[in-house]
């Protein structure tokens, strides 16, 4: 499948709980993240994880729709338009 570059932006909220959980995925998709940065919100008890990937459209919704099904993790993504191998 074609490959495109993009982004996946994550918000985990009660991340003391949800964190091992989203880490988890995206082990399961390393292969396919360029890069990572995250940040936690102590006073919030959250975190914001930005990944860039080089994806197919099917993994990108795997992944997305993986991690949208745990209860308080937000996820949105967005995939260049051309494809990119990298």
């Amino acid at each position: 499948m074609d490959k495109r570059i993009g982004f996946v932006g994550i918000i985990i909220e009660n991340r003391k709980v949800n964190a091992h959980l989203v880490n988890k995925i995206l082990s399961e998709y390393a292969d396919f993240i360029v890069a990572r940065a995250g940040v936690p919100i102590k006073e919030s008890n959250c975190s914001v994880i930005n990944l860039v990937v080089n994806i197919s459209t099917d993994d990108c919704g795997s992944l997305t729709g993986k991690l949208g099904k745990i209860n308080g993790v937000s996820v949105r993504s967005a995939l260049s338009k051309e494809k990119k191998d990298v």
